[in-house]
C-alpha cells in the first residue's frame, strides 16, 4: 500500500512539474511582429477613443446636472417670492377680510410650490435622459474597443499561421 501511495504521489509531482514547463515557442516571424505592432496601435487608438467618449459623456452629465440645479433654484426662489408677496398682501388686508386674504395667500403659496415641484421634476427628467443617453454612448464605445481587440487578436493569430 505504501509503495502504491508513493508512486501515485511521485506521478502527481512529475505531472505538475511537466505542466509548468512552457512549451517551446516558435520564433516570431516578421509577419507576426508586424501584425502585433499593428494590433497594439489599433488597440491603443480604440482605448483612447473610448476614454474620449467617456470624458465627453461625463461632461455632458455634469452640465445637465448643473443646469437642473440652476433651474430648480430659480423655481424655488420664484415660489418663495410669490408666497412672500401673497402673505404681505394678506397682512395688509382689513380685519374683516383677513380670513379671506389668508386663504387666498395660502392658495397662492400652494400653487407656487406645485409649479416649483413640477419644474424640479422636469429638470430631473432631463438629467435622467442625458444619463441614459451617455450611458448608451459609453457602452457602445466599450463594445467598439472590445471588437477592435478581438479583431486584432485574430489578425495576429492569422499572421502566425502563415
Amino acid at each position: 500500500m505504501n509503495k502504491l501511495l508513493a508512486s501515485l504521489i511521485a506521478t502527481l509531482f512529475v505531472g505538475m512539474a511537466s505542466a509548468q514547463t512552457p512549451a517551446p515557442m516558435a520564433p516570431a516571424t516578421p509577419a507576426v511582429v508586424k501584425a502585433e505592432a499593428k494590433a497594439d496601435k489599433a488597440v491603443t487608438a480604440a482605448v483612447k477613443s473610448e476614454a474620449k467618449v467617456d470624458a465627453k459623456a461625463d461632461a455632458k452629465v455634469a452640465k445637465a446636472e448643473a443646469a437642473a440645479a440652476a433651474k430648480t433654484a430659480k423655481a424655488d426662489a420664484k415660489a418663495a417670492k410669490a408666497k412672500a408677496k401673497a402673505e404681505a398682501k394678506a397682512a395688509k388686508a382689513d380685519a374683516g377680510d383677513q380670513a379671506k386674504a389668508n386663504a387666498k395667500a395660502e392658495k397662492t403659496g400652494i400653487k407656487a410650490d406645485a409649479k416649483a415641484a413640477s419644474t424640479k421634476v422636469d429638470a430631473n427628467a432631463k438629467v435622467d435622459a442625458v444619463k441614459v443617453s451617455t450611458g448608451a454612448d459609453k457602452a457602445n464605445a466599450k463594445l467598439d474597443t472590445n471588437a477592435v481587440k478581438a479583431e486584432v487578436k485574430t489578425d495576429v493569430k492569422a499572421a502566425g499561421s502563415k
